[in-house]
């Protein structure tokens, strides 16, 4: 039987491309969102993969979420907690709005959707939980302590849950992308993002379906002896920065 893969915000961007991949690995896909109903669409029709409708930031709405994955398409054996938001702004002008709904959508989901897949994977003897942090969680960014904290934070769960899991043939393991070539990056002024770019060594923002390619290896059945790790994908930013 295929393994079946749940990607949080699968619809676009770095999720979509996470879940083509997956797809045309031969894993039955579910891409979660939260409200852009004609990408959801698009990515169900054009991928052939399941969309579900949910808030990640709210426990009741995973369970009910991954509860519908399982129904349609069995127990989740890999999770791929990808959905994220930012809020930036200087913390000494930052409102409690800010910070909180940050770290609800890219610090309190992770919980909240791993918590309902772990106890089935470690029945099984089998899991993959593959957690998308950021370069700013690494090193930290101006202007976003609220998303740099968030994101660090989901790096160290992912150690102590590799830990407490690794005898059970559950791996947990992050990956760290730097600037990606999304909706989101593109919407950048372009003075702004010609300085980012210039401040990668590779000169060029990262591909989607480069961080799709790592997440597939992490998945698959040849990475039993990756857990715990952080896997940084920035063009060798981080040295440079």
């Amino acid at each position: 039987m295929a393994r079946v893969a749940f990607v949080t915000g699968g619809t676009r961007g770095i999720g979509r491309a996470i879940c083509e991949r997956l797809k045309n690995d031969g894993m039955a896909v579910a891409a979660g969102y939260s409200g852009n109903e004609a990408a959801a669409e698009a990515c169900a029709r054009e991928l052939g993969v399941m969309v579900v409708k949910g808030n990640v930031g709210n426990f009741d709405d995973c369970k009910r979420a991954v509860d519908l994955v399982a129904a349609e398409l069995g127990p989740i054996d890999i999770l791929v907690n990808n959905a994220g938001i930012t809020r930036d702004g200087v913390f000494h002008r930052m409102n409690s709005e800010q910070w909180s709904d940050v770290i609800r959508v890219n610090m309190d989901s992770v919980f909240n959707m791993t918590r309902q897949v772990i106890e089935g994977m470690r029945e099984r003897e089998w899991g993959r939980v593959i957690n998308i942090s950021s370069i700013n969680g690494q090193k930290g960014q101006m202007g976003q302590t609220n998303y740099s904290a968030a994101k660090a934070g989901v790096i160290g769960f992912t150690k102590a849950l590799a830990l407490e899991n690794a005898k059970k043939g559950v791996t947990v393991n992050c990956i760290a992308p730097g600037y990606i070539d999304t909706e989101m990056v593109q919407a950048v002024p372009e003075k702004v993002l010609e300085s980012i770019i210039s401040q990668i060594p590779v000169g060029r923002l990262g591909r989607g379906e480069e961080i799709a390619d790592m997440v597939a290896f992490l998945a698959g059945e040849h990475a039993g002896y990756v857990t715990g790790s952080t896997l940084s994908l920035n063009g060798g930013q981080l040295m440079a920065g």
